[in-house]
């Protein structure tokens, strides 16, 4: 689908971004109203700005429809585990416009920023999982709701520059959600500002659904199937799962205070870490891969423990 007028797209998006701003919960808090249309009218400009630019390039602009099972198989799981938390903690469904304004905004921002640097942009399910995954792990606060727009940024910023060749074929070399939840990780504990974000929030309120390891477990079986990735899941679950028991058995207690395995720590090991795009290619690869992923939680959580701070950011 070639010509100028792809420019339509991203500014609709874009309009579609400001047109948020009537509902409720944006309108009437100042910041979080600024944040909306300050970025709207940042992807206003930059769409003005590419559309001169490559018309006076004699750029010819392409999209490419591909719909990957990958994107949108990982999209129904989380949403399927977004529904079922929102329906035992209420904050879930409040924060869908937010949700909504990240997802528009990724699109609007992955299609000027693709375009910027080439003709064709493909285009997809492939934001949904990343907006999802990073939605089912951290969330900033509504005043502080711009940097949830900018960590949405770094992840697909990272996505498009940070690539490497895997395959014969140019590639991303990070998860486009893991990558941006580190980065701001990092900068939350760096500057003790955690209580920004609603990170203590959402891991303890994932305990709130009934049989929530198993319907992790079920949900997740359709990428495990397609994607060959349940070596990773399971030698992440198991090294991690063995650590807790001996821990227990040696102590009378629970390394992660109420359970072998952390819920969140459990998510991130069915629904984050392992992205078919990045994840090793050899089998042996994978198992490593997922182990080191299990034993580095416990390490972070003890060293984050000990030093007073936030330990949800162990996964």
């Amino acid at each position: 689908m070639p010509g100028q007028r792809m420019f339509v797209l991203p500014l609709a998006l874009t309009c579609g971004l400001a047109s948020l701003a009537i509902l409720d919960p944006v309108r009437q808090n100042p910041k979080v109203l600024s944040a909306f249309l300050g970025t709207a009218a940042i992807l206003c400009i930059w769409n003005a700005v590419l559309f001169f630019w490559s018309r006076a390039r004699g750029r010819t602009l392409v999209l490419h429809v591909a719909l990957r099972k990958q994107h949108y198989v990982q999209a129904i799981t989380q949403i399927a585990v977004v529904l079922y938390w929102g329906w035992y903690w209420p904050e879930v469904y409040a924060a869908a416009p937010f949700i909504l304004a990240q997802l528009v905004f990724a699109y609007a921002f992955d299609m000027l920023l693709c375009w910027s640097r080439r003709d064709t942009y493909t285009f997809g399910f492939g934001p949904f999982p990343v907006i999802l995954s990073i939605n089912l792990l951290l969330w900033f606060r509504p005043d502080w709701f711009y940097l949830q727009l900018a960590m949405v940024a770094v992840g697909f910023g990272a996505k498009e520059f940070i690539r490497w060749n895997k395959d014969g074929r140019r590639t991303h070399i990070f998860n486009p959600s893991s990558f941006p939840l580190a980065v701001f990780a990092l900068g939350l504990l760096a500057t003790g500002t955690s209580d920004i974000t609603w990170g203590t929030e959402i891991a303890l309120t994932q305990f709130f659904p009934p049989q929530m390891y198993l319907m992790l477990f079920l949900v997740s079986l359709p990428g495990q199937f397609f994607f060959r990735v349940t070596s990773m899941t399971m030698s992440a679950v198991v090294s991690t799962y063995l650590f807790g028991f001996v821990y227990y058995q040696m102590t009378g207690i629970y390394f992660f205070y109420d359970s072998y395995i952390p819920l969140a720590v459990f998510l991130g090991m069915h629904l984050l870490f392992n992205d078919p795009s990045t994840s090793p290619a050899t089998e042996l690869g994978r198992i490593m891969y997922g182990a080191l992923y299990g034993l580095s939680t416990i390490v972070l959580y003890q060293l984050l423990g000990s030093a007073g701070m936030p330990t949800f950011y162990d996964k």
